[in-house]
């Protein structure tokens, strides 16, 4: 019987949730360590060079950088296809995913996720107001205009179910983590849209768990997430103290 993959990341990064919801949606067995990629040991570094997550372990194959995981396992599990059939929706939706890990990546996570979560609870820090209010005033009001205008009036946006609305949403969620909700009145679609895609039982069911690593201390995760029924790697790859890695930013 195959070993179930390894997924390596927090249930809190929108790029590790990326890689989940296809593996969800696909119907693929894995098992997670949960870590903060902070507080990756030296194996971690061995196997992430850049000490960013996900990291896939596929047998003997090591995979980094969620977008390469994500075409990965389209190409082994076909079905159900989470990339457009049709060559330039195909692109399309892969710009909106390298939109979504690049301008979400940096004003959702680096700016307003790091600045309210991050910074707190892994390097005591508290928020830098003057980053909060670009944030707030300048730079997700332009992310959510231009989101409005890619989004058609109701459902997905290449029809069916895509990586596009995947990654976008994933992203989403971590806004939510950090109290920022899209005004209805202002982008009535995206709000619509972000409501109907984390409704969906792949993201549903991953938000018990990223439920339990959001209010647990990052020492107790483990424990929680195997409590709650986590599908858990027996191995974990968690150090003791945090490290930054090549590219941190914060």
């Amino acid at each position: 019987m195959p070993q179930p993959l390894l997924i390596i990341g927090s249930y809190l990064s929108p790029y590790v949730r990326k890689v989940l919801v296809l593996l969800e949606l696909k119907g693929v067995a894995y098992q997670v360590d949960p870590i903060v990629p902070f507080f990756g040991d030296d194996e971690f570094t061995r196997l992430s060079p850049l000490r960013q997550v996900p990291v896939l372990v596929d047998g003997d194959l090591v995979l980094n950088d969620s977008s390469v995981i994500c075409q990965y396992l389209e190409e082994r599990y076909p079905e159900p296809r989470l990339y457009p059939e049709d060559l330039g929706q195909r692109a399309q939706a892969r710009w909106l995913e390298e939109y979504a890990d690049s301008r979400l990546g940096q004003v959702i996570i680096w700016q307003l996720f790091n600045q309210l979560v991050i910074g707190r609870s892994v390097w005591g820090r508290e928020p830098d107001p003057e980053v909060l209010r670009q944030t707030y005033e300048e730079d997700l009001p332009g992310i959510c205009d231009y989101l409005e205008a890619q989004l058609p009036e109701r459902g997905w946006l290449f029809g069916t179910l895509s990586i596009a609305d995947i990654a976008l949403a994933s992203f989403f969620r971590n806004a939510q983590f950090a109290r920022y909700r899209v005004d209805g009145q202002r982008w009535p679609r995206l709000a619509a849209w972000v409501e109907a895609a984390l409704a969906e039982p792949a993201f549903a069911h991953l938000g018990a768990y990223e439920a339990v690593a959001a209010r647990v201390p990052i020492a107790e995760q483990r424990a929680a997430l195997l409590a709650a029924g986590a599908p858990l790697s027996e191995r974990s790859l968690l150090g003791a103290q945090p490290v930054r890695g090549p590219m941190s930013r914060c």
